[in-house]
């Protein structure tokens, strides 16, 4: 249930200084428009697309080293050309901040961990060890469009792989050392890298995580690299050691690099010259490498961090993300804002609920990000982090990667602040943006993300393209942004990028999400309520039903397989991986059901751990032969059976009864 009474509202003082009404008057001083509210303010940034572009470049302090000659070629997707002409560096706006004239001692980076102790770095020294690494890099031979890839946790020298990485306009990708070897491979490989930066392990919930050896398999099975730039972390006397079969791959020590700080220098670059990959798993295939560029990651985070996060240079920013999830480029991005960002790297939960509220109230975090996951925990613990820590410097609160409930926004307010902005934000890796998100100048209803983002032309659409309001329908955006992905790696032609978001509503981009939006007096609210699609998001970290697949069938007892994840706003994630044994059993040892969940946890990642292995006859599947993923799940969800699926579109009809049958008994379970 919604109320028609706002949680917060925001008062005349904080709407007076933010940078949203900072940007409206110059709206209105600079081209004479003046906007009565937030929506007509929206309205013109989606009609008026190219000027909306053309505001952001001038307002903000974009570090051109040469012009643009047009704003946007076509309003087409895919394929629309941003800012042609137009040359920048991504690193260099990032390092913006050691112009300063206090550079020396403002920190740009406060660092903590299970690991290591409290570590503050200042922007001077951020850009010292930027410059060494970018140093090492060029000495081995990178130039660009060269990959360099990352397997490391949320530490400084992260930052620093990356900065450097791209001050060569060399493209970036990374993976956190929590994945297991074939998740890293499926993504690494497709890239071709030419370095690897690498940790020797970590420490997670207290335990010491040794990743020496997976750090070795990954030379052998990249025959691309050609170096390991490795940073001793769990261990400060570390070092590695290569079979030698694998000695040619030169081994550089991070310590002695980093103990020669130097200046980098940023090489000028297209405004869609690729700045990193990026991974989004759908349901067929590999992971999709999707490429951003350096330009449109550079305005549309101005735009999104600055107007609708309202994040400014005095800020201290805080987001929990590990280095596999988008987030974590957000965090490194809102460094181009000047602010400083306070990482965390070790188990939020360990050994209570305490270590990230602690880091907000010691570090004065204006700016506290984290997943619904997470404060479902704490809401369920009965945790009142406000009663245990001083979080009055939090303005902001950020939450993503999953659905945040009604409760959760109710706990938010209840127990971390009264007055705050909860910006609850939906967009993500795919395109490197928001559709729907926060704005500091509206209200915030429960449980509903306030706002359209400025130039977001998103909708809620039904099966015939019409837009619904008050209904749930298709998340589809209806105009290119400049964040949207240049291509994904190695897709020639562009096929796989056209039918993961193109193939349903030609020109417009399906996201795969169940969407909400309501009319309120301020603004059109929304309500994500779920993946659409049958890709898998689970605890805010997304993975594609196809990974699981090639680890699960690969035991030689099974013979087919179905993974369905019942994850949907205001119900527990509850994952089941359905399987077809070999010699038709209609139960599933427990022995195998063990190594099968071993396996997953191990390969790919422990977040995508099934809640259950059970056997079934058969997976049903259309006449060419595809797994029928999303009709079983709107079948276990409650949907009628006759609407979620077309049994004449079916090779094995009969194989749905079994999923109707277990559905009822399922619901039967839980009323009773």
């Amino acid at each position: 249930m919604t109320s028609d009474a706002p949680l917060w509202t925001p008062d005349a003082a904080r709407i007076d200084r933010a940078h949203l009404t900072r940007y409206r008057r110059w709206l209105d001083a600079r081209r004479g428009l003046a906007f009565p509210d937030y929506e007509s303010l929206w309205q013109w940034s989606v009609d008026h697309l190219e000027d909306f572009w053309a505001t952001v470049w001038e307002f903000f302090p974009i570090l051109a080293h040469s012009p643009y000659t047009r704003v946007l070629d076509a309003r087409r997707m895919p394929g629309a050309r941003w800012f042609e002409g137009a040359t920048l560096n991504y690193a260099e706006h990032a390092l913006a901040g050691a112009r300063r004239p206090d550079a020396a001692t403002r920190p740009a980076i406060v660092f903590r961990s299970e690991t290591r102790p409290r570590t503050e770095v200042s922007w001077a020294a951020l850009e010292g060890a930027v410059g060494a690494f970018a140093r090492e890099l060029k000495a081995l031979g990178i130039q660009a469009g060269d990959r360099v890839v990352s397997y490391m946790p949320n530490i400084p020298e992260s930052v620093y792989a990356l900065l450097a990485t791209r001050s060569l306009a060399a493209i970036g990708s990374s993976c956190s050392p929590d994945m297991g070897t074939v998740s890293v491979l499926d993504r690494f490989r497709q890239i071709a890298p030419r370095v690897l930066f690498a940790v020797d392990g970590y420490r997670y919930g207290g335990k010491a995580v040794d990743r020496r050896e997976i750090v070795r398999e990954l030379v052998a099975q990249l025959p691309s690299l050609e170096a390991v730039v490795f940073v001793p972390y769990l261990d400060a006397g570390a070092t590695l050691d290569l079979p030698a079969a694998d000695r040619h791959v030169a081994v550089v020590d991070a310590r002695d690099a980093l103990a020669r700080p130097d200046v980098p220098r940023f090489i000028p670059v297209p405004f869609d010259h690729p700045l990193w990959i990026v991974y989004s798993s759908g349901t067929t295939g590999m992971p999709k490498p999707i490429v951003h560029g350096h330009g449109g990651v550079i305005v549309e985070n101005f735009k999104g961090v600055t107007l609708h996060l309202d994040v400014a240079d005095d800020d201290r920013f805080f987001w929990f993300s590990s280095t596999s999830w988008i987030m974590w480029n957000l965090l490194v991005s809102t460094l181009c804002v000047g602010c400083t960002i306070l990482q965390f790297d070790g188990n939020p939960g360990y050994p209570d609920l305490d270590p990230l509220w602690a880091l907000a109230a010691e570090e004065r975090a204006t700016f506290f990000g984290t997943s619904p996951a997470f404060l479902a925990l704490c809401r369920k613990a009965d945790y009142r982090p406000r009663e245990r820590f001083d979080l009055s410097a939090i303005r902001t609160l950020g939450s993503t990667g999953s659905p945040l409930t009604a409760d959760g926004y109710e706990w938010v307010y209840a127990h971390v602040g009264t007055d705050l902005l909860l910006a609850s934000i939906s967009g993500g890796t795919d395109p490197g943006a928001a559709f729907v998100g926060a704005c500091p100048i509206l209200p915030v209803y429960a449980g509903e993300m306030q706002c359209r983002p400025l130039a977001s032309a998103t909708y809620a659409l039904d099966d015939a393209g019409q837009p619904l309001y008050g209904q749930v329908g298709e998340l589809v955006c209806t105009q290119p942004m400049p964040s949207m992905p240049l291509y994904f790696w190695g897709d020639e032609g562009g096929r796989r990028y056209f039918e993961s978001y193109f193939d349903v509503y030609p020109g417009q981009w399906r996201h795969g999400d169940w969407l909400e939006l309501r009319r309120r007096p301020e603004s059109v609210t929304a309500v994500i309520y779920g993946r659409s699609d049958s890709t898998i998001n689970r605890h805010g970290i997304r993975m594609g039903s196809s990974e699981i697949y090639r680890v699960v069938e690969a035991f030689p007892e099974v013979a087919d397989s179905l993974v369905i994840d019942l994850e949907y706003l205001g119900r527990e994630s509850w994952m089941v991986l359905f399987v077809v044994l070999r010699d038709g059993a209609a139960a599933v040892p427990e022995t195998l059901k063990s190594a099968l969940l071993a396996s997953i946890r191990s390969g790919l990642s422990a977040r995508h751990v099934p809640n259950d292995v059970i056997a079934i006859a058969e997976v049903p599947r259309t006449i060419s032969g595809k797994k029928l993923e999303v009709p079983v799940k709107k079948i276990l969800l409650g949907h009628a059976p006759e609407k979620a699926v077309n049994r004449d579109s079916m090779a094995n009809p009969g194989s749905i009864d079994w999923f109707i049958a277990y559905a009822r008994s399922r619901a039967a379970a839980t009323t009773a």
